[in-house]
């Protein structure tokens, strides 16, 4: 049987986050610049989103552009800026095509005025989409996110908006960039490389971590269905023993 075959379809991550890591290595590897990579994880992107839609996970999101990538060299920033607004205007039939709705998440006032304007349409244009939610972190950082929500419910307590004795863990939830989206479930990132890098701190609370040696450009829809699998057949405690689980 297959991966795919061998998948519990009642018992799926509502929602995976993944840190697509690995593209300037794989360019590197081939003689080629770091963008080369860049262009080729492009195509990673469609192939785990239609695993993901044909599996049935309602919510997908990348860690596409962070904060700290601001400070790479800057001809690898401009092309990743210009590789973001292509994709998105290629990509728009295949997510209508799949029934998905695109969604994004950051400090999106940093990102240039052609990106934001990109980004915009193709999530007006797909705003109806109900099978899969892709959502994009550009210009993301968790602590940004953090400290940004923290100032929005201070405000809001100055305000009289806010008793500041009712503020419970779903309060400052609702606060955060990626609110209304449920928490992930599971999250994958490939490369090798075992953290996660200012993504979702507050979110990943009690995901299931899965790392891959396989590099972005590598990973593909088969790589999805494995790591699925893995996260069907571990044991979610959630602070409970496994005795009282049965």
């Amino acid at each position: 049987m297959t991966n795919i075959e061998l998948i519990d379809r009642n018992k799926l991550p509502q929602h995976i986050a993944i840190i697509m890591d690995g593209n300037g290595r794989w360019a590197k590897e081939k003689g080629k610049l770091r963008v080369f990579g860049h262009k080729e994880g492009v195509e990673s992107v469609r192939d785990v989103l239609e695993g993901a839609v044909d599996l049935g996970v309602p919510y997908l999101t990348l860690y596409t552009f962070s904060t700290e990538n601001w400070k790479r060299p800057k001809l690898e920033v401009t092309a990743l800026m210009e590789l973001l607004v292509s994709s998105i205007a290629k990509e728009t039939r295949t997510m209508m095509k799949n029934g998905v709705r695109l969604n994004a998440i950051g400090n999106l006032d940093e990102l240039p005025s052609k990106a934001v304007k990109s980004l915009k349409k193709c999530m007006e244009d797909t705003s109806t989409n109900t099978k899969c939610t892709l959502t994009l972190a550009l210009s993301y950082s968790a602590r940004w996110e953090i400290t940004d929500a923290v100032k929005s419910i201070a405000k809001a307590a100055v305000e009289g908006e806010v008793d500041v004795n009712n503020i419970t863990e779903t309060t400052f939830a609702q606060y955060l960039n990626s609110y209304p989206l449920p928490d992930p479930e599971l999250m994958i990132r490939t490369s090798g490389e075992k953290r996660i890098s200012n993504y979702l701190l507050w979110q990943l609370a009690y995901a299931e971590l899965y790392f891959t040696d396989k590099l972005w450009p590598d990973f593909r829809r088969a790589d999805l269905y494995e790591a699925v699998l893995e996260f069907q057949n571990r044991e979610r405690r959630f602070g409970l023993t496994s005795e009282q689980l049965k």
